[in-house]
């Protein structure tokens, strides 16, 4: 088990986050706001696949008036991302908001800030202190001379007393940066300082390959540090594809269970049927389905029966095409090499019922 960072806790929307909480995991759209549709349409897409908040762009005028009919028809809370003019956010908060994300090196003087917290409190939505080392504040920059994750917790620990100053504590924090040991530095330091909930995330973390993995390193080592109350993979990438990152990290630190969990081996001479090919097969008619639901599928009998005993459904390659098929850690099947995908198809639906 991880033992979670003790926090306080925090609202967005119906949404409760810190550590007596469920880790959620979060997306961002990459649609013009203004585009009500097509905007909405990303937001379905991603609450099907298990997101819980998204957060949507607020640049313009338009998009403040934009953003009060997606809030009315989003399936999940929202966040209003807002920079550098603080009145969107005042527009946000009387459009339908959650929670607002304020960059404290965008959003410029001090009475802005206390502008939004009033309509913080007026409308009763939480706040994202939201630390990026790509807009630190200049007086910051100056003293650091250089982005390090130290200026980043400086930034944040600023922005904090103004809101404690005022009175405001239904808020969380992430201090993100490109650079997964700068951003895994700036969590880890201000851990230390503050008890506040965190959205984790590493920055701008590229295309999907690469930045899954950044993410996973970044992300994942302060998870399982205990640290972390929320998550977002920044993927130059199809939104969606951050919410499936999103939950495959959550998995992999059985923090949540959603959907199905594939173990299977990456094959080798010993094995009895094609593996690869298999999975691929059954990952693709699997994807749609939400329940938490555990399958391995292994080639041989080296590793295969002691995963089988422990899945939802377990398959293990054996010699004469006779491939055993295990339920809820009991052999209950036999099936040749031509009819396992059916057969398994078969079990999930039996499983699932």
């Amino acid at each position: 088990m991880i033992n979670r960072r003790k926090t306080s806790t925090v609202t967005v929307g119906k949404l409760k986050i810190g550590s007596d909480y469920p880790v959620l995991v979060q997306s961002m759209t990459n649609s013009k706001t203004t585009d009500i549709k097509g905007t909405l349409a990303q937001i379905e897409a991603c609450y099907k696949a298990g997101v819980d908040i998204m957060r949507v762009s607020v640049p313009d005028r338009e998009s403040s008036k934009a953003f009060k009919e997606i809030a009315e028809n989003s399936p999940v809370p929202l966040v209003a991302d807002i920079h550098f003019h603080h009145m969107r956010g005042v527009e946000a908060a009387e459009n339908g908001a959650s929670c607002l994300r304020i960059n404290p090196g965008t959003l410029g003087k001090k009475e802005h800030a206390l502008d939004i917290i009033k309509a913080a409190k007026d409308y009763n939505f939480s706040i994202r202190l939201g630390v990026n080392v790509g807009s630190l504040e200049e007086s910051i920059l100056q003293k650091y001379h250089e982005p390090c994750a130290d200026a980043m917790v400086e930034s944040a620990l600023d922005a904090i007393k103004i809101l404690e100053d005022n009175d405001f504590t239904n808020f969380k924090i992430s201090v993100k940066a490109s650079d997964v040991i700068m951003m895994h530095e700036a969590y880890t330091k201000l851990a230390k300082l503050c008890n506040y909930p965190f959205h984790l995330g590493v920055t701008e973390a590229g295309p999907a390959s690469s930045g899954v993995v950044k993410s996973a390193i970044g992300i994942g080592s302060l998870l399982l540090a205990g640290i972390g109350d929320t998550v977002r993979i920044s993927l130059s990438a199809d939104v969606v594809e951050e919410v499936n990152a999103g939950w495959r990290i959550l998995k992999s630190l059985n923090l949540r269970n959603r959907g199905v969990n594939i173990v299977s081996c990456p094959s080798c001479a010993r094995q009895q049927f094609d593996v690869i090919n298999i999975v691929a097969q059954v990952e693709k008619a699997t994807e749609s389905i939400a329940r938490p639901l555990r399958i391995s599928i292994l080639g041989c009998v080296v590793n295969g029966l002691g995963e089988a005993r422990e899945s939802d459904i377990g398959i293990t390659g054996a010699g004469s095409g006779n491939h055993l098929i295990y339920i809820k850690g009991e052999p209950k099947y036999k099936a040749k090499t031509e009819e396992l995908f059916a057969k398994i198809m078969d079990c999930v639906t039996e499983v699932l019922v």
